[in-house]
């Protein structure tokens, strides 16, 4: 027990970045501000050139992530998603690195998740139409990358996009 005059224990910081899954989805909890743009990797189709001019696109808008604590004893969580556009995504991860993501229309998804030694977590989603491979780290405790890129299930690439996310610290005014 401390007493009155006893400097109080320092806090715990947790190292970063994160070192185990279970750290980095803690860490990924918050609300962000996000900067994304979109890059469709394939040839528009002949029949429509104007899509030409669609090759390139940037969204701005609040991200919301919270971490769901672990189902069963051992498993590292999830976390729920929910996106500038809306709807809500929810990702449990699994031990043997695995996970299963379920959204607010019905879809499920799954896939593999590795975190690597560099901090940076990798999900491989596998979907009817292809593979896309998503990575995501952290700059600073605030601050997080992402990039993605779809694989089709014939071997053509589909669109890449690229995300800086903030933080927010307070809730902006209005």
């Amino acid at each position: 027990m401390t007493s009155a005059t006893e400097p109080p224990a320092p806090p715990v910081i947790a190292p970063f970045p994160p070192e185990t899954i279970e750290a980095f989805l803690v860490c990924c909890a918050g609300e962000w501000l996000s900067l994304r743009s979109c890059f469709r990797l394939e040839e528009p189709p002949a029949a429509a050139p104007e899509a030409e001019a669609s090759w390139h696109s940037s969204e701005r808008g609040d991200l919301k992530v919270a971490y769901l604590a672990p189902e069963e004893q051992g498993e590292p969580g999830g976390l729920e998603i929910t996106p500038p556009a809306g709807g809500r995504h929810r990702l449990q991860f699994r031990p043997d690195g695995r996970f299963q993501g379920s959204a607010a229309d019905g879809g499920v998804t799954g896939g593999h998740w590795q975190l690597w030694p560099d901090g940076s977590l990798e999900l491989t989603s596998e979907r009817e139409n292809g593979t896309v491979k998503e990575r995501i780290w952290f700059t600073k405790a605030n601050l997080r990358l992402r990039s993605s890129v779809e694989h089709r299930a014939d071997g053509r690439p589909g669109q890449a996009s690229f995300s800086s996310e903030i933080r927010r610290l307070s809730r902006p005014a209005g």
